[in-house]
């Protein structure tokens, strides 16, 4: 697919990967305490050891179910060979675009744990800089006591960068936070969750991949690594506050560049608004934690 697709080849494509819509896969898993002691260093939290019982925390849970794709089924990218669970959507950018979560009850270290998928949804539209592809895919947890975690995830599928292309302008950043913290991201951060998480996408650890066949100026930070500062910042400045519901969208690349701030504001209530402001005061992601 091109940028000179037209609509007519664009909706005739997206029939073909609409046929995925209602695919489903399932996942088995233990909550080991390994990945969490080590999200919670990449995290720069000085957390206890976490035992057996042990509640884990809200999005922790990507720390498991992770994917077992042999190296021979690997694409260009990093990522799995489309057209398996995933339609075979071949833009070469592909990107978390967000989620809402809802969370029901905790799961715990030591317990076993599943995730039921399932493709919601599969659309296309033309923007400014070519064709985009979303596809949405409902997870839903579950641990002895029925399911915990409801999450619809956003993938977003877009063309490469070309000479000329003109960037959106960007959103202007809140100034009004009541809290925030400032992140140094480095190629090690970035290497230590994609590890935690299994995640081969290249954007995030080859720096020549990503500048000269994506076009980007540097690492891209992982989506829901931001998403998860965002998180782990409420639960430094509300460390008894549950979180019952998270929603975020990603709306700017993050790179391992400059610094950026993770910043919250306590409406005094229990909803917070959250967001991550880069070093020229843009809006990179908008969130909003719900807790009881």
């Amino acid at each position: 697919m091109t940028d000179g697709v037209g609509a007519a080849d664009l909706a005739a494509e997206l029939r073909v990967w609409q046929q995925w819509v209602g695919r489903t896969e399932r996942r088995d898993d233990q909550a080991s305490a390994a990945p969490l002691a080590g999200l919670s260093a990449t995290l720069d939290r000085d957390d206890p050891e976490p035992l057996p019982g042990t509640d884990i925390a809200p999005l922790a849970h990507w720390m498991y179910f992770l994917p077992r794709v042999p190296q021979h089924a690997i694409g260009p990218d990093g990522h799995a060979r489309r057209g398996d669970f995933l339609p075979p959507v071949p833009l070469p950018r592909r990107m978390w675009a967000g989620g809402r979560l809802e969370f029901r009850h905790p799961l715990q270290v030591g317990e076993d744990i599943s995730r039921s998928s399932r493709i919601l949804k599969v659309d296309a539209k033309r923007g400014r800089s070519g064709p985009l592809v979303f596809v949405t895919v409902r997870h839903e947890v579950a641990n002895g006591r029925g399911v915990a975690i409801v999450e619809d995830h956003d993938i977003v599928y877009r063309e490469a960068a070309r000479p000329g292309d003109v960037a959106p302008t960007p959103e202007t950043a809140p100034t009004d936070s009541s809290f925030e913290r400032r992140i140094v991201p480095d190629p090690v951060m970035l290497f230590r969750y994609s590890a935690l998480t299994f995640n081969g996408h290249r954007i995030h650890y080859d720096r020549s991949y990503v500048t000269q066949e994506e076009g980007y100026p540097g690492l891209i930070v992982h989506g829901p690594l931001i998403a998860t500062l965002l998180l782990d910042l409420l639960r430094r400045e509300r460390p008894g506050a549950r979180v019952k519901r998270f929603s975020f969208t990603a709306l700017k690349p993050v790179f391992d560049l400059h610094a950026f701030e993770v910043c919250g504001r306590d409406e005094g209530g229990s909803r917070f608004p959250l967001w991550t402001r880069d070093h020229e005061g843009h809006l990179t992601m908008r969130a909003e934690a719900i807790t009881e």
